[in-house]
């Protein structure tokens, strides 16, 4: 597989621990780098697949150090664009008990905002691929960034490569048109984008927010789920468009920063049923029960890199043991700090086998 995405990476920020920033500020902060796309090719070659990640970035040593860390962990950075701009970059504070996690960003003028569609070879970019996939971030940034965005989309559908797009709404970015809502845009934008993909992935709420489409009987905030109102929000992105063949919906019941539930379902058009994931011995749902929590940023990303990564697996593609992979592999990246998800197929395959006691491996 040669999955290929196109976003914006970040130099995260984060004080220790559970610190607060103006705990440590001034003082020293954690950098790393981070950001939707980037996080889920990083999860597919750290899982044993091939992975390419297109950006634009200035010319400056961030971009040295960023590219030095793609070759790291062997994801192709050979599609990184020099441009005019900035590195942006985000603040995380991670939330503890009632506290919830925070994030602010400062990436305004960043340069994949600015970049064009012409700023890319796109032959270049889809030279060999077998997937691309991107997020609702991008978009969200400015205008010429949607435009890019799209842009990608139609390019990757021209030469028949599969699309997966995680929609990923993001309300303090999508700010770039002045008189118009954030969930207004979203919609708008983000409605003709879905038009030309072939797998959706959403969580809870991102349906409702980008495309209009809400579970009925459902609590967020109050962390209760329903279920047949996750699968009927399936059933109708993929009736309202016709290109996608796959919808997939991750289920976090939060009942605070430290203690979620973690689940997911899969909706197959061609086989008209969602299937869930994780199941108990009856094969009834039962969601993992994730308690202290280490870091929940790059969850989403995870389940889209394990996700796309089992598709491309003879031997994982099936819906049920695709989803329950993907499942597995974000239920690890809650345990792991940073963006990048660090969990091996090895370790995700004994998850999905009943290997989540946590007793050393030796």
């Amino acid at each position: 597989m040669r999955v290929v995405t196109l976003g914006e990476v970040m130099l995260r920020l984060c004080p220790e621990d559970f610190l607060r920033l103006p705990q440590v500020l001034p003082g020293r902060l954690e950098a790393t780098f981070g950001g939707g796309e980037v996080n889920v090719a990083v999860s597919v070659v750290q899982q044993g697949g091939q992975a390419a990640f297109a950006t634009a970035l200035p010319d400056n040593p961030l971009t040295d150090a960023f590219q030095a860390e793609l070759r790291k962990f062997g994801v192709d950075g050979s599609l990184v664009r020099r441009t005019k701009g900035r590195f942006g970059i985000y603040f995380v504070e991670t939330g503890a008990n009632q506290r919830g996690g925070t994030v602010t960003y400062d990436r305004s003028g960043s340069s994949i905002a600015q970049a064009k569609p012409a700023d890319f070879d796109w032959n270049a970019v889809f030279a060999g691929a077998t997937w691309f996939h991107i997020t609702g971030i991008t978009p969200a940034l400015s205008a010429q960034s949607a435009e890019l965005a799209l842009a990608a989309v139609r390019e990757a559908r021209a030469r028949k490569v599969p699309i997966s797009v995680d929609l990923n709404f993001r309300k303090k970015l999508w700010t770039w048109e002045p008189g118009t809502t954030s969930v207004q845009l979203a919609r708008r934008v983000m409605t003709e984008l879905v038009g030309l993909v072939d797998v959706v992935i959403a969580n809870e709420e991102d349906a409702d927010l980008t495309l209009g489409i809400k579970a009925a009987e459902t609590d967020v905030e109050a962390g209760h789920l329903n279920l047949a109102g996750y699968e009927q929000v399936a059933r109708e992105i993929a009736a309202k468009f016709p290109t996608v063949s796959r919808v997939a919906i991750t289920l976090r019941e939060s009942y605070s920063a430290s203690h979620n539930n973690w689940g997911a379902l899969l909706f197959d058009r061609a086989a008209d049923r969602a299937v869930f994931a994780p199941l108990d011995a009856a094969g009834t749902y039962s969601p993992y029960e994730i308690r202290n929590i280490v870091d929940r940023v790059g969850a989403g990303d995870s389940f889209a890199g394990g996700l796309i990564f089992a598709l491309q697996t003879p031997e994982l593609s099936a819906p049920e043991t695709a989803l329950a992979y993907a499942v597995a592999a974000s239920c690890l990246k809650h345990s792991i700090k940073g963006d990048f998800n660090y969990a091996t197929r090895s370790e995700i395959e004994a998850l999905v086998q009943g290997g989540g006691s946590g007793r050393v491996s030796r």
